[in-house]
């Protein structure tokens, strides 16, 4: 975490430095303020590394020059090896994103069909409730 928010400080330093150069030279406007917010956003996130950094007080693995990379690997997540839901879930975007050129019926429809869709591919693990019979 000490590398990242060095990095996210160094990128806000370096975007402060071309908003000058590019004010200097002639710049728009509207290009000063987008390096400016650009320069913003990068040292709120490397204000935020630190910050997290300092109050956890422990190195993490990737700031150990010694680590191996499987020091730092963690639990990726379970993915579904066969599942058939993420078909629906593209045909219905597409159809959505179609209906936006075809039609707003065509968008609706879409729109149920991508609701439904998604609720089948999260809950596609999911094991009823039984309910104990006395």
């Amino acid at each position: 975490m000490k590398a990242n928010w060095k990095l996210f400080t160094g990128l806000a330093v370096f975007y402060v430095i071309m908003a000058i150069v590019y004010y200097e030279v002639g710049g728009e406007a509207v290009g000063i303020t987008g390096m400016i917010l650009a320069s913003c956003l990068a040292g709120m996130v490397g204000f935020y590394l630190w910050f997290t950094q300092k109050r956890i007080g422990v190195d993490i693995p990737s700031d150990n020059l010694e680590a191996e990379i499987a020091d730092d690997a963690g639990e990726l997540g379970f993915y579904s090896p066969h599942s058939w839901w993420p078909l629906p879930v593209a045909v219905s975007a597409t159809a959505m994103g179609l209906g936006l050129i075809i039609g707003w019926w065509l968008t609706l429809i879409a729109v149920g069909a991508l609701i439904i869709s998604i609720i089948g591919m999260v809950t596609e693990y999911e094991k009823p409730v039984s309910i104990p019979t006395h």
